[in-house]
């Protein structure tokens, strides 16, 4: 009977492990579109409403310092939060062409089936080479990180 119970338990810590790297994958992508979008945060005074960002219902009252803190961000790509759940998360972004990776906080929804990043804040970060201006859109992997 203690082996029955010691297999059960194995088969349960085994399914729990399985669902949470699943749910890890579904927080992160590869070979993403990157369009860049011109919130222009500093001169519009990091105000999400000035920018009519989607997010603005939900953080458009958090600090200045929060607004501040990461560079900004449309999601919608193929994996991870979508809508109000995907509002203020971070993402770690990476140029597959040069590596240059960067942070930034999501506060606004797309349709380009990726990322919309702030030109001056997140997109010229990351366009280390100028070839993602030059062709209007970086290819990027993207994970969301504590932010």
């Amino acid at each position: 009977m203690a082996a029955m119970i010691t297999g059960a338990r194995a088969l349960t810590v085994a399914a729990l492990l399985c669902a949470a790297a699943a749910a890890a994958v579904a927080q992160q992508a590869s070979i993403v579109r990157a369009t860049y979008h011109l919130y222009n945060p500093q001169q519009n005074n990091w105000n999400l409403n000035a920018v009519s960002a989607y997010c603005a219902t939900w953080d458009a009252d958090k600090p200045l310092s929060w607004r501040q803190q990461y560079g900004w961000t449309a999601f919608c790509g193929p994996s991870g939060p979508r809508g109000q759940a995907a509002c203020g998360r971070c993402i770690r972004v990476t140029n597959r062409g040069t590596g240059a990776v960067t942070t930034a906080r999501i506060v606004d929804q797309c349709s380009n089936g990726g990322l919309d990043l702030d030109f001056e804040t997140v997109f010229k970060k990351i366009d280390t080479d100028g070839r993602g201006y030059q062709m209007g859109h970086l290819d990027v992997d993207y994970q969301f990180v504590a932010c």
